[in-house]
């Protein structure tokens, strides 16, 4: 617990991935992802209950190995390519208070496609929720502005290029662009009532955590090149 809250800690990983087969269980460094992101959880001391939400054996299997309780697999109807974090985290917070007879108050989801997180980015984000009284927090990294929403292009249904945004066509200079952010996939906190509620993971009160840096969200084999680059580096 952190303030009488207690804490729910989900690491979603599905078997299935199309840009790298089982791609949770690939080895960064010698260690596999969702060991990864189950180490980070297990230092979270004050975190009530971590939950992996897989649909794999192989994955449920390493959980268990690493001292993680697996009291439920995850549906099939919840291992789509389309299902949303959203779906994932209202089942594992129902689950898990039905077979707990208890209410969770914070949700903290940590993907295991962040390889470079670490600790103190999860407390400060579920410090953040909860001393700002937001509904969520999510992790950012701010944009390069050369890939700004304003200076992107499209190939329309005619073949042509165009804008993705006519406004862009007032821009000159960078100076006259608004900063833009990204998430970076490191953490997301949320309350109980965002999930359960308000049905999303982007609450009406949404704080968020810059961190300055450079992070990759693993989706491709180049991204893992680039994860090992980062961490001898650091």
């Amino acid at each position: 617990m952190i303030s009488d809250k207690r804490i729910l800690i989900v690491i979603p990983a599905r078997g299935g991935s199309k840009g790298i087969r089982l791609k949770n269980t690939r080895k960064v460094l010698g260690v596999p992802l969702v060991i990864r992101a189950i180490n980070i959880a297990k230092s979270i001391t004050e975190a009530d209950r971590i939950i992996v939400s897989t649909d794999h054996d192989d994955i449920a299997k390493i959980s268990l190995d690493n001292g993680i309780n697996m009291p439920f697999m995850r549906p099939k109807e919840l291992s789509g390519d389309c299902i949303s974090d959203w779906e994932v985290l209202e089942h594992v917070l129902t689950k898990c208070e039905t077979l707990d007879n208890l209410q969770y108050d914070i949700i903290v989801m940590l993907q295991p496609t962040s390889p470079l997180r670490k600790k103190t980015h999860v407390m400060r984000s579920i410090n953040n929720l909860i001393n700002n009284d937001y509904d969520s927090v999510w992790t950012l990294s701010a944009t390069d502005s050369k890939y700004h929403p304003l200076k992107q292009l499209i190939i329309n249904k005619n073949d042509c290029l165009q804008l993705y945004d006519r406004k862009g066509l007032s821009i000159i200079a960078r100076q006259q662009l608004n900063n833009v952010y990204h998430r970076n996939g490191i953490a997301y906190a949320f309350t109980r009532e965002c999930i359960l509620k308000q049905k999303t993971i982007l609450g009406k009160n949404s704080g968020y955590l810059i961190l300055e840096g450079e992070y990759i969200s693993i989706d491709t084999e180049k991204d893992i090149e680039n994860a090992e680059r980062l961490m001898h580096k650091n």
